[in-house]
């Protein structure tokens, strides 16, 4: 794997773009609490990702990298009941679970790449 910083690597980007859309689908909502969780998980994807890029040993970056799928996989169920309480238009939340899926997914492929 061939990169010169996080900012190279796809699925980076793709969590980056992906925090950004959901911070657009709850600007107007009023649970604030799941709101913070929420925005929170999904600043934590790319944010382990970039750290973990950046650490010196492989270890440290597949340690980081689990962090980042375990933030993937609160965001999912937070999306679930988003959807579910009707804070987020079911058709949005959908769309928002499969991204995050098929982030999470490129994460463990990242992860399983680093121990070859």
């Amino acid at each position: 794997m061939a990169y010169q910083s996080f900012e190279d690597l796809d699925v980076w980007k793709r969590s980056s773009r992906l925090a950004v859309e959901i911070y657009r689908a709850l600007c107007d909502c009023r649970d604030f609490s799941l709101k913070d969780q929420m925005t929170r998980a999904a600043v934590s994807i790319p944010s382990n990702i970039a750290e973990g890029a950046e650490r010196v040993s492989v270890r440290e970056f597949s340690r980081f990298l689990y962090i980042a799928r375990g933030s993937a996989a609160e965001l999912r169920t937070q999306l679930y009941i988003a959807d579910k309480i009707g804070i987020i238009n079911s058709v949005v939340a959908r769309n928002l679970i499969s991204e995050v899926s098929e982030i999470s997914a490129m994460i463990r492929g990242l992860a399983k790449s680093l121990k070859t």
